[in-house]
């Protein structure tokens, strides 16, 4: 909970850095920049009792001074295929924990696994691995990218393992995931795809328009049938023209869409960036990392399923044919690339990163924002907008050094 300036804490200062899980001993997070959706506190507080946050503190709480700082809630991505080296399509359990660690130190407390396109035996049998991590609540869920999905906007995903929205088929994975499918990408004009796109929501799961041919007009139609999410707008559709508007104006006009953006300088221009927010608002963009195996790890050569990657400055891109493949970003890159170079608002980056994927995933009572019983996760900012500090659940994935 954040408090004015001048409020006092009955809390004893201490010295050096706090362990919550050697000591439960509540914890007084002071003097920061707290990001609040109602705003943001100058000189705030954020009180962590436990694993959640809490709305005032006993008097035996310890206090640390972090002044100078922000403190923003843990971010949320929706989209991410991996990380640290690991592939969240092909790696082991052990693989995979190593990857969500890698993105949990650059201030993602909450990640959606994501898949890439696979024959239907592969992704079943993934999915029965990855719901098994969401069963733990090491992840927040699945996402389904492929097979599903067009040729003609495939992207880094194998044509020959594509396939038509068969409603059949997308229930099998849903049935694969054990309740733990969370989202769907589909290239909804394609035979099926309409009826998919009511399965999915029938069934609670987020039906996301991406890699798709599609027209205005059949783009609109999905958004109708219940579609509710743009896979990384922009890419992999499409591009908006005057005669032939595309996927991308109806996306970008309706309210209840909320679309992706990889904000890391390579998939968008700033302009288009703008574009995105100023017609959307706030509260419908969520910045998504798209990550693959190299995020946090370094340039060298990769699988992405079954396709040989080769970054090199960061950049991701196919070995054969060249096209851009998943990202390298982390989303504290993402935040910083927000406010210092889009030059967004700290609530905006916020929002983007952390409230709305939070509330598309139904976490929002949870995760998201830095209110009295959510859970204790935040991430800790300089004035630089660097990560200092990441909390989950109460526990300090990355402990700040104050001095």
């Amino acid at each position: 909970m954040a408090t004015a300036p001048g409020a006092r804490a009955t809390a004893r200062e201490t010295t050096g850095v706090p362990q919550p899980a050697a000591d439960s001993t509540p914890l007084i997070l002071s003097g920061a920049n707290v990001v609040l959706p109602s705003g943001t506190v100058t000189a705030g507080r954020v009180v962590v009792d436990g694993t959640r946050i809490a709305a005032t503190a006993p008097d035996d709480a310890r206090v640390l001074d972090v002044r100078g700082h922000w403190l923003v809630p843990g971010f949320v991505d929706l989209h991410n295929h991996g990380g640290g080296g690991a592939s969240f399509t092909s790696g082991t359990v052990e693989e995979v924990l190593a990857g969500i660690e890698t993105h949990r130190r650059h201030g993602t407390t909450t990640l959606v696994a994501s898949t890439v396109t696979g024959d239907m035996d592969f992704l079943t049998h993934r999915a029965g691995l990855l719901s098994e991590l969401a069963e733990q609540g090491d992840i927040a869920g699945i996402h389904f990218e492929g097979p599903f999905i067009s040729p003609c906007r495939k992207g880094a995903h194998s044509e020959e393992l594509l396939r038509d929205p068969d409603p059949a088929e997308v229930r099998k994975l849903i049935d694969a995931a054990r309740g733990h499918a969370r989202m769907v990408t589909l290239a909804t004009e394609l035979p099926g795809g309409t009826d998919s796109v009511r399965l999915l929501a029938e069934h609670g799961v987020i039906a996301a328009i991406g890699h798709t041919d599609a027209t205005y007009e059949q783009t609109v139609e999905a958004i109708e049938a219940g579609a509710t999410v743009a896979t990384h707008l922009f890419n992999a559709m499409p591009a908006l023209g005057h005669r032939a508007p595309g996927p991308i104006a109806a996306l970008l006009q309706d309210e209840r869409v909320t679309v992706e953006l990889i904000n890391d300088g390579v998939h968008l221009h700033p302009a288009a960036l703008e574009l995105a927010f100023r017609h959307k608002g706030a509260r419908r963009v969520a910045f998504i990392t798209d990550a693959m195996d190299a995020a946090g790890f370094g340039d060298g050569r990769y699988m992405l399923g079954p396709l040989e990657v080769e970054v090199a400055g960061g950049v991701a891109r196919l070995v054969e044919g060249g096209s851009i493949a998943g990202s390298t970003l982390t989303l504290d890159r993402a935040f910083k690339r927000a406010v210092t170079v889009d030059r967004l608002p700290v609530e905006d980056a916020v929002a983007a990163l952390s409230a709305n994927p939070a509330r598309l995933l139904g976490l929002s009572d949870r995760v998201g924002s830095l209110e009295p019983g959510r859970d204790a996760d935040l991430v800790l900012l300089d004035g630089a907008f660097d990560v200092r500090g990441v909390m989950r659940r109460g526990l300090w994935v990355v402990a700040p050094e104050l001095g």
